[in-house]
């Protein structure tokens, strides 16, 4: 059964899923719930892509997120996928996010929201720029959008004469995006403020369990489908069929599938040669999307030393280590995990600290969380642009890129079909962005068969 719509029968219809993130699974599942004969091929030795559930090595059997963590209120698509497979949600970080802001003096001090300081008023800010955006029917190949594209939200903030607070909100923000106010679009801002659910401001959820046990579940559903270590080197479409080059341990391989669905990040995808070539839009946005740099670091202490009936429990930052929040609140145990995420600049800034003072120094730029040097029981730390096999956190749209190209990420091209987080119009950089482009992706290929036979 298809996720959105009548069931297709797609018996005796071959189909190779590149890919098995959320995205990849997600489509597979649905496709061979159709009756396809689907195989998924997926370089990483595990499944899962950029969810990853860290557990080796902390105290107290805890884990803690390493990828993608946060699942929203609004995240229909992930929440649903979860229910199916009987994996329970537990609700996090009650509280939202504060702001870590520095004083005139240097000092960094919690700063709790409020309707005139932070989120809210970067939203009061954008307002008129979010009725035109809301003109155009948030359609990125609007000359509206277009318009508000072309700028960086640095550009932006110079035009208005912005204060140090808004600026600070603002490259607080690269926590969020992965990437700084300099080289973030005003467009994506603005994109993020015109939606229902603002930066923060509904219920937070992660997976009890740990998140990977949604792809792990997908993932033993499809059984000896799933490939590890299977590389995608090349896709060439002949007439009805396509034939696909992998590549496993060095040795290559040629199959020829019906269908071929893409769910790799766009630099990945930029490596694959495809024949014919694609439609000189498709290329130019595939070409120009970017990845944010993204450091998320995770530091085991014996005891939770941030945690406080007067303070939240996440924190957004413009500090070198980023956005900060307890990582592992619902979990059992005299042991605490905190996660810090540094996007943009703050990835490299993180990275200084790391090369000169080690874990602890970077520990040590939380005192104002109110660590006093206690002991780091266990760390973790992925940098996800040096990550081999995704090249950054997520997508990042920022000024240079031209908005009306936007649509052609999830274009289908004659047999070939395209899924992944940057794809997804709603939900981009979100595991529900993920999920959501994945069933899309079946869908639009069930359809299309249908077609075809008409």
């Amino acid at each position: 059964m298809l996720s959105q719509g009548r069931a297709e029968d797609l018996t005796g219809v071959s189909i190779l899923v590149a890919g098995a993130g959320l995205a990849g699974l997600a489509a597979a599942r649905d496709l061979a719930r159709a009756g396809a004969t689907v195989i998924v091929v997926e370089a990483r030795p595990r499944v899962g892509g950029r969810v990853w559930t860290v557990r080796e090595g902390f105290a107290d059997n805890q884990y803690a997120e390493a990828g993608g963590e946060m699942i929203d209120e609004a995240h229909e698509a992930v929440k649903s996928l979860a229910e199916a497979y009987r994996l329970p949600l537990v609700r996090v970080l009650k509280s939202g996010f504060a702001f870590a802001r520095p004083d005139s003096q240097g000092r960094v001090n919690i700063v709790k929201p409020a309707a005139n300081r932070g989120w809210a008023r970067m939203s009061r800010e954008l307002q008129e720029l979010i009725r035109l955006y809301r003109l155009a029917e948030r359609r990125w190949d609007s000359p509206i959008s277009a318009a508000i594209g072309r700028r960086s939200v640095a550009e932006w903030l110079n035009e208005r004469g912005a204060d140090d607070e808004l600026r600070e909100t603002a490259a607080g923000l690269r926590g969020f995006f992965l990437a700084d106010p300099e080289e973030l679009s005003l467009l994506a801002l603005v994109d993020q403020y015109s939606s229902d659910s603002a930066t923060g401001a509904n219920r937070m959820y992660r997976i009890k369990g740990g998140n990977d046990r949604l792809p792990e579940a997908m993932a033993a559903e499809l059984g000896d489908r799933v490939q590890l270590g299977t590389e995608l080197m090349a896709i060439s479409q002949r007439g009805r069929r396509v034939r696909v080059a992998l590549r496993n341990k060095r040795l290559p391989s040629q199959i020829d599938v019906d269908y071929v669905v893409s769910a790799l990040p766009a630099p990945l995808l930029r490596r694959v040669p495809i024949t014919p070539a694609l439609p000189t839009r498709q290329h130019e946005a595939i070409e120009q999307l970017e990845y944010g740099k993204g450091t998320k670091t995770l530091l085991q202490f014996p005891k939770r030393f941030w945690v406080s009936r007067l303070q939240p429990r996440a924190f957004g930052s413009a500090q070198p280590h980023g956005a900060v929040w307890d990582a592992n609140e619902e979990q059992r145990g005299p042991s605490g995990i905190l996660s810090l995420l540094a996007g943009g600049s703050a990835s490299d800034q993180t990275a200084h600290i790391m090369a000169k003072q080690g874990i602890v120094g970077l520990a040590r730029t939380l005192d104002w969380l109110g660590y006093r040097g206690e002991p780091i029981t266990a760390s973790t730390q992925v940098r996800w642009e040096s990550d081999i096999w995704s090249r950054g956190g997520y997508a990042v749209f920022d000024a240079s890129f031209d908005p009306a190209l936007r649509p052609w990420l999830a274009q289908p091209n004659g047999r070939i079909f395209f899924a992944g987080e940057h794809t997804s119009l709603t939900w981009q950089g979100y595991m529900n962005g993920a999920v959501e482009s994945g069933q899309r992706a079946a869908a639009e290929l069930a359809a299309t068969h249908r077609l075809s036979k008409e």
